[in-house]
């Protein structure tokens, strides 16, 4: 684990330095460059979450709520870390307004990913009320 973590350190800030020496000559081979770094290491991070994906999913089991929830958590988990990476990525280009706008969609993504359980928790609710 701890290999892992220096690996993706080192390979953060040897993109980071990269972009900042490629950014006196030319903005958008830059650009490229920290995209490029975060591909590999989001690559990297989906395929170490494996284990940590199947040992939620089997406590998640024992629950006894429906799979959906399960996948309902995961695309949250998703869209989160997707719109955050895609705002600043778009901060780091300077454009500001797209950044919030992705950030926007993101919050509203998950307000209509959480409906059908916001659905459920209002139905047990009124249930359990007289």
């Amino acid at each position: 684990m701890t290999e892992g973590t220096a690996t993706v350190a080192a390979v953060c800030v040897s993109a980071a330095i990269l972009a900042t020496l490629l950014r006196q000559y030319c903005r958008e081979q830059a650009m490229f460059c920290t995209i490029a770094a975060c591909i590999a290491v989001g690559t990297a991070a989906l395929l170490y979450m494996e284990p940590v994906t199947e040992s939620v999913g089997e406590l998640f089991s024992r629950t006894g709520l429906p799979k959906g929830y399960l996948k309902i958590l995961w695309k949250a988990l998703g869209i989160c870390y997707v719109t955050t990476i895609a705002g600043d990525l778009c901060q780091d280009c300077g454009e500001t307004a797209l950044a919030r706008v992705a950030e926007l969609w993101g919050r509203i993504s998950l307000l209509l990913l959480s409906l059908p359980l916001l659905e459920t928790l209002l139905q047990t609710v009124t249930e359990v009320l007289p």
